[in-house]
């Protein structure tokens, strides 16, 4: 009788070699944790070298890996990269708006499944479209950051677009925030990924005996586009516009959940009232619907009052209130003072909100949203003439779009954000918000003033940098002074099309390219 040999024979059928079983689930595993780590790049940890090492990691996982597979560790990145960087989403549902723990956090995960859609679209093209690339360069160079930075102006536009917790933001503060005036967030999607994907072509260098020494060119190129970055952040593509302008900003903290509560509404209006008269300054700015009823409901003293107060002092007051009309009610910005009253209607409203989406309204019934369905203001605005500057006014979600920011420019020489952030409560919104005005100072090189209701209370200069800020949570007024500015810059005058061209031309010449190789010689 034979016995059956020992040592290495053939594993029985089915079975699964431990280290086969480790890359079949590592490698997902893997991915999603690096989409959750990249959340650390932007506010409040500002990491902004972080971004690039876990996209470099995504593309060296995406190196072999043919569409389906590409798209599906894009997918999974993408899905650790949203359900940390909008996690805020579940604080406005649950904490504040009400709704069931459990409806409110499988909101939140199918809202960051849907989000990672486009990451995942990024892998699929840029796998589909590999044979269209002459050389490996060719692809860390073009290809990779064009499928990334179009993946990502999809985000920011389709179905009115959210292109919160971008990469790209993670520049702000960093060597490379020296390109927002040139591109844009959007440019710096590009970078990110670009810088990601030489990294990725060096590492593979050093993994080859053979050609080791070509890795100085990916080094070389990230050195260039570092110190390029550095450079142009001395650029002074604007420049002041009269005298330095003091202004003050109020912060009135009041809670979210006894803001619309009748009994509220008295306490609201003497806050501001008594930090507006301790306070005063050439300008004065009030958060978004600080006045928190109808302008028409809103005491007509009350108004006068204020009015009467800054025009005293050839001041002028900004402040967020609701206002109705034959077409509909708009959340606006009011103007009061020494010159004619002005205002600014929203035009970029938030899903589920300020408007709610076909076949949503009992979805929104769950929270106690006292304002529903906003109508859109113009998408032509005009800025502010206050005190002989011009002032662009924005409101919350609206500085989200810097596309849309620019329209008012570059006649305006100062932007001013007025938002409600009381509905994301102590969470990462607050601080990526802050970053998001950065960023868009950066990209007009103007000042930006924000007034919150409990944060982030700022004054922001034309380089992005935070001049001054009131605690979180707090009541108080914030006395800065900034400087007006003059001019424009390419991104105020081309916006985000050159980007997307490019990116749009890349990708159609790859697509060609990978057609005619498919085709029988």
């Amino acid at each position: 009788m034979m016995r059956r040999k020992r040592g290495n024979g053939a594993a029985p059928a089915g079975a699964v070699a431990p280290a086969s079983r480790l890359i079949r689930w590592g490698v997902p595993a893997g991915a999603l944790v690096l989409g959750a780590f990249s959340v650390a790049g932007l506010a409040p940890l500002n990491w902004w070298w972080l971004p690039l090492i876990t996209l470099c990691a995504l593309m060296l996982l995406w190196r072999n890996a043919g569409p389906r597979r590409a798209a599906w560790l894009g997918y999974l990145f993408g899905l650790g990269w949203f359900c940390a960087g909008v996690s805020w989403v579940y604080v406005s549902m649950h904490d504040v708006g009400g709704m069931p723990a459990p409806i409110a956090g499988l909101a939140t995960l199918l809202f960051a499944a849907y989000l990672a859609l486009f990451p995942a679209l990024a892998g699929w093209l840029q796998a589909k479209l590999r044979a269209g690339c002459p050389a490996p360069h060719w692809h860390a160079l073009l290809l990779v950051p064009a499928a990334w930075a179009f993946a990502e102006w999809l985000r920011g536009w389709l179905f009115t677009g959210f292109p919160w917790a971008a990469l790209g933001y993670a520049h702000t503060g960093g060597p490379y925030a020296g390109y927002a005036p040139l591109f844009g967030v959007g440019g710096l999607n590009y970078l990110s990924a670009c810088i990601a994907a030489l990294l990725a072509w060096c590492a593979t260098l050093l993994c080859d005996k053979a050609r080791l020494r070509d890795t100085w060119v990916p080094l070389a190129i990230i050195a260039a586009t570092m110190l390029a970055g550095i450079e142009l952040r001395h650029v002074e593509w604007t420049q002041p516009e009269g005298a330095p302008l003091q202004v003050s900003l109020f912060q009135g903290n009041i809670p979210q959940e006894l803001k619309f509560v009748p009994g509220r509404f008295e306490s609201t209006l003497a806050t501001y009232k008594q930090l507006v008269e301790a306070h005063p300054a050439p300008l004065m700015v009030l958060p978004e619907t600080a006045l928190p009823r109808f302008l028409s409901d809103i005491p007509r003293d009350y108004l006068h009052e204020l009015a009467l107060f800054a025009a005293s002092r050839n001041a002028n007051l900004i402040t967020g209130v609701p206002r109705a009309d034959e077409h509909g009610y708009y959340n606006s910005a009011i103007s009061l003072g020494a010159d004619p009253v002005q205002s600014y209607d929203k035009t970029h409203l938030v899903p589920f909100g300020e408007f709610i989406p076909y076949g949503f309204r009992w979805f929104v019934a769950l929270m106690n949203i006292p304002l529903g369905d906003f109508a859109r203001g113009t998408t032509r605005p005009k800025p502010m003439q206050l005190g002989g500057r011009y002032v662009a006014i924005n409101i919350c979600y609206e500085d989200l779009f810097g596309e849309e920011i620019i329209r008012q420019l570059p006649r305006a020489n100062l932007l001013v954000n007025i938002s409600n952030i009381a509905w994301f409560g102590d969470s990462l919104a607050v601080p990526q918000h802050l970053q998001i005005s950065r960023m868009r100072a950066l990209e007009t090189r103007r000042p930006m003033l924000r007034a919150t209701n409990t944060g982030a209370t700022a004054a922001i200069d034309e380089h992005g940098r935070v001049l001054a800020q009131l605690p979180y949570f707090t009541v108080g007024a914030l006395s800065a002074t900034v400087q007006p500015r003059r001019g424009t810059t390419p991104y105020i005058l081309w916006g985000n099309w050159p980007m997307v061209s490019f990116c749009a031309l890349v990708l159609a010449l790859c697509a060609w390219r990978a057609r005619q190789a498919r085709l029988p010689a």
